[in-house]
């Protein structure tokens, strides 16, 4: 058997420069499926970690996934608010032991506002229930404060101290900018991989006082409201977006959950958001295995090339086959022979794209973290990453047979004959 593979291997080693192209295509399609595969391993994990700590989101009457996407992940807009006051009323139920409310709609150059309380660096985790950690200054406490979460920061070259001028709902318009109330940037939040890297953080009372003169999505003719008279008003918020809520002891989760929805001063929701995520995970499911089917064909059409480099070359090799059979290798060794060579190859490309794979994240992670926020992990290969590369090796080995099926009819008096 030794002698086999040293044989394959010397052969394989003859015809370097054609297989090699084998092996590079082999390890082009193992990098992307490995890739792929760890990519959806961390999204997964980044969407999961968005959020912990929090027993149930609640919000107007919505949809769960939608719900979730707009309190947690800054994606799309709430079909409508709900009173300040439910939120309050929710914190006084049997079971509540916090609320931190959000007020999202406006926006800083492409980055979502959230108007939330000091609770909110108290109470929200992310990850395996990590606090917001602030890399500079200190939590808003002012009016007109406003913290900034990394990515915010970094993109927009944002210090302590810089004043900002935020926006009514996109900002895609000059006349909805809040110009005339300012904001200081007073802190600086440590990146965490989420959504809240992408958020500029300030009190509720701070939204209250931008939209004193604005009405419907408006300003209102004739009734400019400085910076100065807002801060001299009551900014007692009327009404939010959603709120996080965490409760006393989880096994209260669906009592609480039931009283939301039997709410009667208004249609309210709550969700827990590993549920949410799951659903959200069954909507873009669809999209996952497409990318999956679409690396599978790659690695098929790269184990494709294998079998048509190694049956073209079985013409050339007649003679060197025949002789093998004459010195005493019977058509199984020749079968064997083809086989092994085959699996050398595909071993090759698969280790090849596998390095290339543990390479990229290790020298492309932190970029990847920063321009999209998704974290990913350089570990040891799971189990869906060892079965990938044993579906590739085994998909080598098969498609090795044909040749080596080949190489077996071959006979002798073919292989020594001269042909015409």
């Amino acid at each position: 058997m030794k002698a086999l593979w040293s044989l394959a291997a010397q052969s394989a080693w003859n015809r370097r420069f054609v297989l090699s192209l084998v092996v590079l295509s082999i390890a082009l399609s193992t990098f992307l499926l490995l890739g792929i595969e760890r990519l959806r391993q961390d999204l997964r994990a980044n969407f999961a970690q968005a959020v912990s700590g929090t027993d149930l989101i609640v919000g107007a009457r919505t949809g769960p996934v939608q719900l979730l996407l707009y309190a947690v992940f800054r994606i799309g807009n709430a079909t409508n608010n709900i009173r300040y006051t439910s939120a309050e009323a929710v914190g006084q139920l049997r079971g509540v032991a916090w609320v931190v409310p959000l007020s999202l709609g406006d926006s800083h150059r492409g980055f979502a506002v959230l108007g939330t309380t000091p609770a909110y660096f108290e109470h929200f985790r992310f990850g395996t229930k990590q606090p917001l950690v602030l890399a500079q200054g200190k939590r808003f406490e002012q009016l007109y404060d406003a913290v900034l979460g990394a990515e915010v920061a970094r993109r927009l070259g944002y210090t302590l101290g810089q004043r900002i001028v935020l926006s009514h709902g996109d900002g895609a318009l000059a006349g909805n900018d809040h110009a005339d109330k300012p904001f200081t940037v007073v802190g600086i939040l440590a990146p965490t991989g989420t959504p809240v890297d992408r958020t500029v953080h300030i009190g509720l009372s701070g939204i209250e006082a931008m939209h004193l003169d604005w009405q419907a999505g408006v300003p209102l003719p004739g009734q400019a409201i400085s910076a100065e008279q807002a801060a001299q008003a009551d900014l007692t918020p009327r009404s939010i977006t959603a709120a996080l809520v965490g409760l006393k002891s989880r096994a209260a989760v669906f009592s609480v959950q039931r009283e939301v929805a039997a709410f009667r001063a208004e249609p309210l929701l709550a969700i827990l958001p590993g549920v949410a995520l799951d659903e959200l995970w069954d909507v873009v499911g669809l999209g996952e295995r497409g990318l999956q089917a679409m690396s599978a064909l790659v690695a098929a059409v790269s184990l494709a090339g294998l079998v048509a480099v190694i049956l073209a070359g079985l013409n050339e090799r007649r003679r060197e086959l025949a002789i093998l059979r004459a010195v005493g290798a019977g058509p199984r060794q020749m079968l064997a022979l083809l086989a092994a060579e085959g699996l050398l190859v595909t071993a090759s490309g698969v280790l090849l794209g596998a390095l290339a794979a543990w390479g990229a994240v290790a020298l492309a992670g932190a970029a990847v973290q920063a321009r999209w926020g998704i974290g990913l992990q350089l570990v040891a290969p799971g189990a869906a990453e060892w079965q990938l590369m044993a579906a590739v090796l085994a998909g080598g080995l098969l498609a090795s047979l044909l040749p080596g099926w080949r190489a077996y009819r071959l006979s002798l008096a073919d292989g020594l004959s001269p042909r015409t």
